[in-house]
C-alpha cells in the first residue's frame, strides 16, 4: 500500500474534489513552527503516525458544481446541472486514467440527501466516472471528516466542516450534521446576511447540542477554511503545506470578514481562494463560523485542508486491512 497513488472524489453541493495521494512513512512537520510571540502566524502542524502511514496529497483538483442550486430552487438535480457534473467527472477520469492512479471511492452529500431524481444522478455520473458513488449520511460524513483531521494532528479535537449545503461537526465520540452551509445561505440571505441573520441563528441552534464540544481545540475544514486561509496569509495559490494547522484567533475571522465584505462583487472574485463562484458564498461562511465558535467557546482555531475525500481513503484501507 505504501506509496501507492490512490483516489478519491468528493461531490459536494458546491464544488466536487478529486483527491490523488498516497501513504506515505515520514510524518510531516512545518519547518517554521509557530512560536507565541510570531504575529505572522504561520502554520505548525505534525502528524499523528498509524500502522497504515500518512496520508499525504499529491494532487488536488476542484470543479465548481453548485448542485445545491437546483435542490434549494427545485428539490431536483436539473438535466442542465447533471451534464455539468458529467462533464466534470468525465475530466476527472480522463486525468486517473492519464496518471493510472485507482479510484477507490466517490461521495456526495448533502445536496443529493435531498434530491429527489437521486438513482437518476447516480445513474449519469457512474456512467461518466466508471465507479457508483454512493450517498453518505451526515453522521457519516461527520466522522470520516474527524478520521482525516485526527491522523493528522491526534485525538482531543474538534472539527467543523462547513460545506456549500450543510456543516458537519464531530468530537470523534459524537459527530452530526446541521443542514446549514454557505450556499444554502447565500440562497437565502444573498451575498452579505442582513439583520435576519441573528434570528436565523437563533432557529438554528435552538434543539442543538454541542455537549463535550465546547473548549476543545478545533479544526476548521471545507472551501470556507480554505479561502479564509488564503486571504489572511495573502497566498496566490493554494499550498496545503503552508495553510495546514494555521492558527486563526476571532479578531483575525473578524478582520477577514470586514475586509471581504467592503470589496465589490467584482474585486471580491479578484481575491486568491475566491475564484469560481466562491467569492459569492464566502461572507455567508464566514458569519456561520463565527456562529459555531461562540457556541464551542474557543477565541482561537486552526484550518485543515484535510476533508472528506482523505477520509473515504482511510475507510477504504481500513476495510482492506480487516479483509486480509
Amino acid at each position: 500500500m505504501a506509496n501507492k497513488l490512490l483516489a478519491t472524489v468528493d461531490i459536494g453541493s458546491h464544488s466536487c474534489i478529486l483527491l490523488i495521494a498516497a501513504f506515505e512513512e515520514a510524518p510531516v512537520k512545518s519547518e517554521n513552527p509557530r512560536s507565541e510571540t510570531d504575529s505572522t502566524k504561520t502554520s505548525s502542524w505534525s502528524v499523528a503516525t498509524g500502522s497504515m502511514g500518512i496520508l499525504v496529497p499529491k494532487l488536488q483538483k476542484v470543479e465548481i458544481c453548485r448542485l445545491g442550486e437546483d435542490i434549494y430552487d427545485s428539490g431536483r438535480i436539473s438535466e442542465e446541472r447533471i451534464a455539468d457534473l458529467c462533464r466534470i467527472m468525465t475530466k476527472f477520469r480522463m486525468d486517473l486514467h492519464a496518471l493510472g492512479v485507482e479510484l477507490k471511492a466517490a461521495a456526495m452529500t448533502e445536496a443529493m440527501r435531498r434530491a429527489e431524481n437521486q438513482e437518476e444522478v447516480l445513474d449519469a455520473v457512474e456512467k461518466a466516472l466508471w465507479l457508483r458513488p454512493r450517498i453518505i449520511t451526515g453522521e457519516e460524513e461527520a466522522a470520516l471528516t474527524y478520521r482525516s483531521v485526527k491522523e493528522w494532528h491526534g485525538e482531543g479535537i474538534v472539527t467543523i466542516d462547513i460545506g456549500g449545503g450543510s456543516t458537519e461537526n464531530s468530537n470523534g465520540a459524537t459527530g452530526f450534521s446541521i443542514p446549514v452551509g454557505a450556499l444554502k445561505m447565500f440562497k437565502a440571505m444573498g451575498p452579505i446576511p442582513g439583520p435576519e441573520y441573528k434570528k436565523f441563528v437563533k432557529e438554528t441552534f435552538k434543539e442543538i447540542s454541542f455537549k463535550g464540544m465546547t473548549k476543545k481545540p478545533v479544526y476548521l475544514i471545507g472551501g470556507t477554511g480554505t479561502a479564509l486561509a488564503m486571504v489572511f496569509k495573502n497566498l496566490s495559490q493554494f499550498d496545503y503545506k503552508a495553510i495546514e494547522g494555521l492558527e486563526m484567533s476571532l479578531s483575525d475571522l473578524e478582520a477577514v470578514t470586514t475586509r471581504i465584505s467592503n470589496l465589490s462583487k467584482e474585486l471580491r472574485a479578484m481575491l486568491p481562494g475566491l475564484e469560481n463562484g466562491r467569492s459569492d458564498v464566502i461572507i455567508c461562511g464566514l458569519f456561520w463560523l463565527r456562529s459555531l465558535l461562540e457556541k464551542l467557546r474557543v477565541e482561537t482555531f486552526r484550518i485543515s485542508t484535510a476533508g472528506l475525500r482523505f477520509g473515504l481513503l482511510y475507510e477504504e484501507d481500513t476495510t482492506s486491512l480487516r479483509t486480509k
